[in-house]
Order: structure tokens, then C-alpha cells, then sequence
């Protein structure tokens, strides 16, 4: 499975990016799709997961309310909505996706993922 992130770039402190993820096949029938990022000089956190099956998503805190993650199950895409950007979430932002289900306590943890996309920057000037 090969996991598609083309977005990412460059864009001044409170704007907004859309970053999207496509997955290369569509054989699974329950899995989870999520968003991670590495920051220069810091270990890769967790950023949202989301479900493919009904609406649980999960966020890291530091995210919530400004960021929302959405998919789209026909594209097998899963959709990263970043709204005023700050300085601090420069990172590399990976797509990562488990082909199972996994209970909620767990989509935050990188461990719970099989294939990675290979990261997109994302950069935020101020």
C-alpha cells in the first residue's frame, strides 16, 4: 500500500492548508486512517485519526479546534483542514494508515500503523 500526500507548503502565520492523503488500493474493509508530524529537533507526535467506518476522529490536543481531518471513502483520501496557522506547527506532516480497526485509546499511537506516506513540509512564517 502506497500512501500519496502531495500537499504542503508554504503559508503565512493564520492562514490555512489542506493537506491530502490517498491510499493506493481500496481492498480493506475497516481500517484507520491519521495524521502525524515532525518538527525540526523533535520527536514525530500525533496530530488526528479518524475511522473509516462511522465518525470517530481523534485529536491531539494542542490541534483541537483548529485543525479537523475528514475523508472521502470513494477516494480513499483522507483530508487534513489546518485553519490559523501558527509558527510552531512547521513540521513534516506524515499520512499514515492502519488496515484494521483500532480501539480509540490507540489511534494516537504511531505503533497501531502499518504504511507511511513519505511526509510533506509544511511551514508557517510568521
Amino acid at each position: 500500500v502506497q500512501l500519496q500526500a502531495p500537499g504542503g507548503g508554504l503559508v503565512q502565520a493564520g492562514g490555512s492548508l489542506r493537506l491530502s492523503c490517498a491510499a493506493s488500493e481500496r481492498t480493506f474493509s475497516n481500517y484507520v486512517m491519521g495524521w502525524f508530524r515532525q518538527a525540526p529537533g523533535k520527536e514525530r507526535e500525533f496530530v488526528a485519526a479518524i475511522r473509516w467506518r462511522g465518525d470517530n476522529t481523534v485529536y491531539a490536543t494542542s490541534v483541537k479546534g483548529r485543525f479537523t481531518i475528514s475523508r472521502d471513502n470513494a477516494k480513499v483520501t483522507v483530508y487534513l483542514q489546518m485553519n490559523r496557522l501558527k509558527p510552531e506547527v512547521t513540521a513534516v506532516y506524515y499520512c499514515a494508515l492502519a488496515p484494521r480497526h483500532i480501539i480509540l485509546t490507540a489511534m494516537g499511537n504511531e505503533a497501531s500503523y502499518d504504511y507511511w506516506g513519505q511526509g510533506t513540509l509544511v511551514t508557517v512564517s510568521s
